[in-house]
């Protein structure tokens, strides 16, 4: 029969084997706080709470000599000390993970010969295990019983893939609920707030124009597309400055607007530079602004995010290095700059593997002297390099869209998400996201992030026969 062995931070050592003696209480000690009354017979429970669980884990190896010994002793310092709790298995308890953190120094080890043995301790201060990942797929039903198999409340996450325009989302266990926008009222007109005026994934780039380009240095070279977004198969000749191509397009003027870019860029070498970027412009062709992403370092992979209003010379940087620099060769994500009456907004973040925002930053400015009040008419997209700098592996724009924006009334109530979109209330993380981005503020003042009860309970979506859901748990012991 096979030694039974740990997993600690997902690594396994194949050379380590659990021995008898686990000291792991039942379950873990709940602290009670008590109000006593003089005069009064016992006390009155004000609050309990769960501590920490503490599990003390005898193994052992074996060695060839003192040198090997030494040399595993260090290997098992380097894999045990983490900075913050991380997975822990027991293969004699199949199914079940703790979070721990090490938090002795394994100083009782004993020798008797090739072999030695001590004990690890793991400080859990998540006091409970957890079970698999599972999902409850609604199937199109907007009712649907959720089995909660733990000894514990669960947290649930509820993705919800929109099937049409909804101005709310709210979800339901009977007694709590969370809801993100508004159910319109009986005398309230529901209306659409955003008009789409470009959106462009490279496949029409011959209806943009070479002319009358301004950029940040030269324009030369040509955009093209690989079918799935815009991409640079020529910078053109290199001069001492940025240089690359660039597009521009006409759009039907917006007073209140939103332009957003999804991007990507990778520096496969560290003396690469790249930079991807759009420009809005008014009516009379002046700059409203710009947002970009750039490598500029010739020494090191850094990403930088660019925000400006107005142009070169005259205007004011909201983005740099000095507030958004992310030190990693490939950069995945989306930049957006958004005016809604004298507000301006400019938004950069990253995109994870699981389409949530990471890294993100949102600056603001009220532009109370109209310097850049202008009608947005024009967008211009560049993709370059500086100098002869080598250039960047796959530079592309994914893609690039424009939104007027309409303000709302008292007796109005917008749409707040799309066919299409996916909308996320995470009860695990506290968080409600729209395609992966925090729209806390959207929350109903009275909505809560509830837990999934022992037991049988029934989940309602709202509105009816809208949404595809899905719901992610994990089934927590005691």
């Amino acid at each position: 029969m096979p030694l039974k062995s740990l997993t600690f931070n997902n690594i396994r050592k194949p050379w380590l084997h659990l021995l008898r003696g686990r000291s792991k209480p039942p379950f873990a000690s709940i602290s009670r706080d008590l109000l006593t009354v003089p005069g009064m017979d016992g006390a009155y429970l004000q609050s309990s709470s769960i501590q920490p669980l503490i599990i003390n884990q005898p193994v052992g190896f074996t060695v060839r000599d003192d040198n090997h010994a030494l040399q595993l002793k260090d290997e098992l310092a380097s894999w045990l000390v983490t900075d913050e709790s991380v997975e822990l298995q027991f293969d004699d308890e199949p199914g079940r993970i703790y979070y721990a953190v090490v938090q002795n120094s394994i100083d009782d080890f004993e020798k008797f010969a090739e072999l030695r043995n001590g004990t690890i301790q793991f400080l859990c201060l998540d006091p409970y295990s957890y079970g698999s990942e599972l999902t409850e797929d609604f199937l199109g039903n907007d009712v649907v019983t959720i089995t909660n198999g733990g000894t514990a409340e669960a947290d649930p996450i509820f993705e919800l893939e929109v099937l049409a325009p909804i101005t709310f989302a709210m979800v339901s266990d009977g007694e709590e609920y969370n809801l993100i926008g508004r159910p319109a009222k009986v005398d309230q007109e529901v209306i659409d707030t955003k008009t789409l005026l470009l959106e462009e994934r490279g496949d029409t780039l011959s209806t943009w124009g070479a002319t009358p380009t301004n950029v940040d240095g030269t324009v030369d070279g040509n955009l093209g597309t690989d079918g799935d977004g815009i991409t640079v198969p020529s910078y053109g000749t290199n001069t001492p400055d940025w240089h690359g191509p660039a597009l521009l397009k006409e759009i039907t003027p917006a007073q209140d607007f939103e332009v957003e870019m999804h991007l990507e860029g990778r520096t496969t070498q560290e003396d690469q530079t790249v930079r991807i970027e759009f420009y809005a412009f008014d009516e009379g062709m002046n700059e409203l602004g710009k947002m970009a992403v750039l490598d500029n370092s010739p020494n090191v992979h850094t990403k930088v995010a660019e925000a400006r209003l107005g142009d070169r010379a005259t205007g004011q940087y909201f983005m740099s290095s000095r507030n958004y620099e992310q030190r990693t060769e490939f950069w995945f994500g989306m930049v957006r700059m958004k005016r809604v009456g004298n507000k301006i907004e400019f938004y950069v973040t990253r995109i994870d593997n699981s389409s949530d925002h990471v890294d993100s930053l949102r600056e603001v400015f009220v532009d109370r002297a109209n310097n850049y009040g202008g009608r947005l008419q024009y967008i211009q997209i560049h993709i370059g390099k500086y100098g002869d700098t080598p250039r960047a592996y796959g530079p592309k724009i994914n893609y690039i869209r424009a939104t007027g924006l309409a303000q709302t009334t008292v007796d109005q109530t917008p749409y707040i998400a799309y066919a299409g979109d996916v909308i996320k209330f995470d009860h695990k993380n506290d968080e409600l996201l729209i395609n992966g981005e925090d729209r806390k503020d959207l929350k109903d003042f009275g909505a809560q992030y509830f837990k999934l009860a022992k037991g049988d309970n029934q989940i309602v979506m709202h509105p009816n026969n809208v949404f595809n859901t899905i719901a992610r748990y994990r089934e927590r012991f005691k």
